[in-house]
């Protein structure tokens, strides 16, 4: 009898665990994250220099929107926010984003530069205006957001036109050197890039492939977990190869690599993903760090040595580490957590961290910076990160 309790006692707490790695993608990410583990990715080189790439990427969502599917595949869609709410997130930023940030500079004497990547599908010009007008003080870039949801290849490709056109109006995507091509980075709405969201799918299975067509350079959707949207790849700067035929072709991919060239479709630039034993629900399962900047998680120097550990880089130079964060800083509600104390501490804590270290160096930049950076490894550049910023995609015409 006793054994039968015990057996029974047994499959409960398995099905149990079962349910709680399910429900938080772990079936997909955490086998590659032990395997990360047990091989220990290339280490930070003692007594060398170390500079760390930080950007913050900004699903920036001042007008908020609810979709309802419960009553078929077309989504009924209900704004809950006014017009007064939207115009109160924006100016807060325009007022208090440059005193928040000019309380910080990094090791080239730059402040916190923001990537705002505001939703295509609802343009608001007078919004974007605003934002433009941080960018041409050096605050920051302006990128493109989309969500979408069973769309069509043709329908996608005249979307990102449209909000390329849009944003090119307030010299975001465009080239300051007069380049005729547009340039973007790239964030999907509900994390569901190529077709991977379940319910929440796009339905456009050739996504990378119209991305790269239209002239993103570089997706900065993921880490996405505990969504099901999560990739078996992570912590990691690579190319992705699109298959038109299946979803979630940036499931697997090729690294970046220092000697190696451009390959695949499309280069998908990871934050870090990894367990935070210090945080344990029930006491016994770790928390999941995905680099969310949120006020219920404020970032604090452990978060910031976990990103550090993680060291997301360019295969073969492991001394230039690039953490890249995410946050909704078009919340009403959060608008503090970016603007006030606890953005003022996140600055405190990446310098007590990074900057004050001996042979460490902080630099912040915007997601073209970012990627401009990669490339620059891959080419095998070496000395201050800084130098590549604008390396292979010029500064856009509202840059500073």
């Amino acid at each position: 009898m006793i054994s039968l309790v015990i057996i029974a006692v047994s499959l409960l707490c398995g099905l149990a665990a079962l349910r709680i790695a399910r429900s938080k993608a772990f079936d997909i990410w955490l086998l590659p994250y032990i395997l990360e583990a047990i091989k220990r990715r290339s280490s930070v080189v003692p007594d060398q220099q170390v500079d760390v790439m930080f950007c913050i990427v900004d699903h920036f969502e001042p007008k908020y929107l609810k979709h309802d599917y419960s009553q078929g595949d077309v989504p009924l869609i209900t704004t809950l926010t006014t017009r007064e709410e939207e115009i109160e997130i924006v100016d807060a930023w325009i007022e208090k984003y440059p005193r928040m940030a000019g309380a910080h500079k990094d090791f080239d004497g730059l402040p916190p530069r923001h990537t705002w990547c505001y939703p295509i599908e609802n343009f608001d010009h007078d919004h974007v205006g605003k934002l433009a007008g941080l960018c041409r003080r050096g605050y920051g870039e302006l990128e493109i957001h989309l969500h979408h949801f069973k769309d069509t290849p043709e329908h996608l490709a005249q979307t990102l036109e449209s909000g390329k056109q849009d944003l090119s109006a307030y010299g975001a995507t465009v080239s300051a050197t007069g380049a005729s091509e547009r340039r973007f980075a790239f964030v999907h709405g509900n994390w569901a890039l190529d077709n991977s969201g379940g319910n929440w799918n796009c339905g456009v299975n050739n996504e990378l492939e119209i991305l790269k067509k239209a002239g993103c350079f570089a997706d900065f959707t993921l880490p996405s977990a505990p969504s099901r949207t999560q990739t078996k790849k992570i912590n990691s700067i690579y190319y992705a190869q699109d298959d038109p035929h299946r979803p979630k072709s940036h499931n697997t991919g090729v690294d970046v690599a220092v000697g190696g060239k451009e390959q695949g479709t499309l280069m998908i630039i990871q934050g870090p993903l990894c367990l935070d034993w210090q945080k344990r629900k029930f006491g016994i399962f770790p928390a999941i760090e995905n680099a969310e900047i949120h006020p219920n998680h404020p970032v604090t120097p452990h978060r910031v040595r976990l990103w550090l550990k993680t060291a997301v880089h360019v295969k073969g130079r492991p001394n230039w580490i690039f953490i890249k964060v995410h946050c909704h800083g078009g919340v009403r509600r959060d608008l503090d957590g970016f603007l006030g104390e606890p953005a003022h501490k996140m600055h405190e804590s990446l310098a007590s961290e990074i900057q004050d270290k001996p042979h460490h160096r902080l630099h912040y930049v915007t997601a073209r910076e970012m990627y401009n950076i990669v490339k620059a490894a891959e080419d095998g550049k070496t000395g201050n990160p800084h130098a590549y910023r604008d390396y292979v995609i010029p500064p856009y015409l509202n840059s500073r």
